[in-house]
């Protein structure tokens, strides 16, 4: 089973994901993609805000990120702007405040890829 991921912006194939890690090599542009959102979940913070806004089940605002994870509002805010831009939140203006909600199809392709190590 394969799953098919467009970047939004420019309407382009993302990664065309693929087999567990442990059932068959990843091609090129499937590594690199891949890499690029572990690159990116490599960061704590930025693993543990996806998270929380993850386990929420809808939109949360920035400002009450801030809490949860303990650090400053500048710090939430740069962090959400780099899994904004990774395609691993999506984020809606409301009046003033932002809201970010986690991109299920994108968490899909990280968990399918991963697989089950305990397998292993």
């Amino acid at each position: 089973m394969t799953i098919d991921m467009w970047d939004d912006r420019n309407m382009q194939p993302v990664v065309e994901c693929c087999a567990p890690l442990t059932e068959e090599p990843l091609d090129k542009s499937q590594a690199t993609q891949l890499a690029g959102w572990f690159r990116v979940l490599g960061d704590p913070a930025r693993l543990r805000l996806l998270s929380v806004i993850a386990s929420l089940g809808e939109a949360c605002a920035a400002c009450d990120l801030v809490e949860p994870i303990g650090v400053s509002q500048p710090t939430v805010s740069h962090h959400l702007k780099v899994l904004f831009e990774a395609g691993l939140v999506e984020r809606e203006k409301r009046g003033r405040w932002v809201y970010y909600r986690a991109v299920p199809d994108r968490l899909a392709v990280l968990s399918r890829a991963l697989g089950d190590f305990t397998a292993v």
